[in-house]
């Protein structure tokens, strides 16, 4: 059975906090000063949504197909290829770190073939997918889009050396005998994430889209571009693949779990487009009168209450924590009808 007594090392994990984070795990109260008591509860984790157990070093490593690999602390995923050429890494999460290379030492010993990581591709620039790279040393190929590179350079973190290979829409690349289809399809969650198309392997790799099993966690799964993250399945699922690599949780994916992703999205931008009109701002004005923020507060989270209800309770028991981040998702759709695509907008007369 797997083991899911990990809920304070994931929130580590989520926040980024690295060994820092494994410290603070030693020292922090249990309950921050809370009771238990105080904490909400939340419908149980749907079955279908968990992966393996991990082993006892805290990951699991399984073939995806042929000499294709993803290896998983059941919060991030990160993949890799074993080649003539040396290994191929996609993505390095620092949460997984130094078990990435443990992962491959693995596999490695039990195939016969290098262990040796020669290339690196990034899925896109955000440290959490990205901030174990430079475990890897200076002598990686590190190959991203152009994108990428211009925001690495930006933020200047040692942990990320910018790709010196860059693409700027399309490039594949043949390593080893493994053919690699990368693409940049426009903006999404942030403006450089691209997708990895694996075909010898049957699989594609697209990090920060869709949790398989499981909804997305804060706004759009922290989305710059909403209009760009909802369009992104639809052209997942234009390509050819079986398995699924989203970058975040313990499971692969499949293509169901990409069409339930869509169908939730879609509802909860239904919802709002239903719910929106029929909502009166103006009780929340005459009660805080001159305090504007406390009156758009008020009237932006009824909105968002009422139009994330009835798919919270569609999605329960369907997507893991649709009960817990729903809410914060569909405010964010909201922002995104009324900013972008100026719907329930109105000109004073």
């Amino acid at each position: 059975m797997p083991d899911h007594n990990v809920p304070r090392r994931a929130f580590l994990k989520l926040a980024g906090l690295g060994a820092a984070g494994a410290a603070l795990n030693q020292t922090m109260p249990s309950s921050n000063g809370r009771g238990v008591a105080d904490l909400p509860d939340y419908a149980p984790v749907p079955r279908s949504a968990l992966g393996p157990a991990l082993n006892a070093k805290g990951y699991y490593v399984g073939r995806v197909e042929k000499n294709l690999y993803w290896v998983t602390d059941g919060t991030y995923q990160s993949a890799f290829l074993t080649t003539k050429d040396g290994v191929v890494l996609l993505d390095a999460p620092p949460t997984i770190g130094h078990n990435i290379q443990r992962a491959v030492d693995e596999i490695a010993a039990a195939n016969g073939v290098s262990n040796k990581v020669k290339y690196l591709i990034y899925s896109h620039h955000h440290a959490d997918h990205g901030g174990a790279s430079s475990l890897f040393g200076k002598n990686v190929v590190r190959i991203g889009h152009e994108e990428t590179r211009k925001l690495l350079i930006r933020d200047n973190d040692k942990a990320r050396p910018a790709p010196e290979e860059i693409f700027q829409n399309k490039r594949t690349l043949n390593i080893g005998g493994s053919r690699i289809e990368l693409a940049w399809k426009g903006t999404n969650h942030s403006p450089d994430n691209i997708y990895i198309h694996l075909p010898d392997h049957d699989t594609l790799m697209l990090v920060d889209i869709v949790n398989a099993g499981w909804a997305p966690v804060y706004i759009c799964n922290l989305t710059e571009d909403v209009v760009g993250y909802m369009a992104a399945p639809e052209k997942a699922l234009a390509y050819p693949w079986k398995h699924f690599i989203g970058g975040h949780l313990g499971r692969l994916g499949t293509r169901d779990d990409v069409i339930l992703h869509q169908q939730y999205m879609t509802d909860i931008a239904n919802s709002v487009r239903k719910t929106l009109p029929t909502v009166d701002p103006t009780p929340y004005f005459q009660k805080y009168g001159e305090n504007a923020w406390a009156g758009v507060k008020g009237y932006l989270d009824a909105c968002t209450d009422a139009a994330a209800a009835p798919v919270i309770k569609k999605y329960t028991g369907v997507l893991a924590a649709a009960d817990v981040f729903t809410a914060s998702t569909t405010f964010w759709v909201m922002e995104s009808l009324r900013l972008d695509l100026g719907f329930a907008s109105w000109v004073h007369p």
